[in-house]
């Protein structure tokens, strides 16, 4: 019998009312990869979330329309800085705890991508708007499954072995929407895309025997009609399978 990993994915809170929610494309995903995705509410409590990542072959962070709280990389709140809740980063902070204690394979999209890189000890854009480090439009609104610019992918990287990608010379298209991104990149990171403009736009583990990946589009929202986002979701599922025997 298929062995189907599962894939835990931390969810997002409403403040308004109280329900935790998450776009339902992140679980659609997972399934047509060969993947169980488990639902992990935000509740930060450590051993609770220490007995939920036992259970899971692999951890995907999700994107949220929050920012992660600059006191974590030891900045101050700009005038910018979107909506923080501390539910939401003291999940995944703790979650990535564990899932590093068992050597996961991680898969962390925008917001994903932005909390794995603080949990690494690097820092983030507050707000590359006003940041002046920015030449094109991050967050492009709707609708969000258009592919609105172009990314350059590191040679030798987790992205490059994708044959879309390598098909495509490294060069693809992705959809956009964020107000922040990576500046300082942590440790045991490396960043392996950019933006034409410079932002970066993925990072991947660098030690052997880890796969962690973190992207800062949406492959979630592309995944039915894009290779690249297809391709991206079917590897880490993969990788879950084969940690987990």
């Amino acid at each position: 019998m298929v062995r189907h990993p599962r894939i835990g994915i931390t969810t997002r809170l409403e403040l308004s009312t109280g329900r935790y929610y998450l776009d339902r494309r992140y679980c659609a995903a997972v399934v047509a990869s060969g993947g169980v995705p488990i639902l992990i509410p935000l509740i930060p409590g450590t051993e609770f979330v220490r007995q939920i990542v036992d259970c899971i072959d692999g951890l995907l962070l999700p994107g949220s329309n929050t920012d992660v709280d600059p006191s974590y990389y030891g900045e101050e709140p700009e005038p910018r800085l979107g909506t923080v809740i501390p539910d939401k980063d003291e999940t995944d902070l703790l979650a990535l705890r564990f899932a590093e204690e068992k050597a996961l394979p991680i898969l962390a999209i925008c917001f994903g991508m932005q909390v794995l890189n603080v949990f690494r000890g690097g820092s983030i854009i507050q707000d590359i708007g006003s940041s002046g480090t920015t030449s094109i439009k991050h967050d492009q609104g709707v609708p969000y499954e258009r592919n609105s610019h172009s990314v350059l992918i590191e040679a030798e990287s987790l992205l490059s072995r994708l044959e879309p990608v390598s098909t495509a010379g490294g060069k693809i298209r992705v959809n956009s929407s964020h107000h922040q991104a990576v500046k300082s990149v942590g440790r045991d990171l490396a960043a392996i895309a950019r933006a034409s403009d410079g932002v970066i736009e993925a990072i991947e583990d660098t030690r052997d025997g880890r796969w962690a990946l973190g992207v800062q589009w949406h492959p979630e929202m592309t995944c039915d009609h894009d290779p690249v986002s297809k391709d991206i979701f079917k590897v880490f599922v993969e990788v879950s399978r084969n940690g987990a025997a």
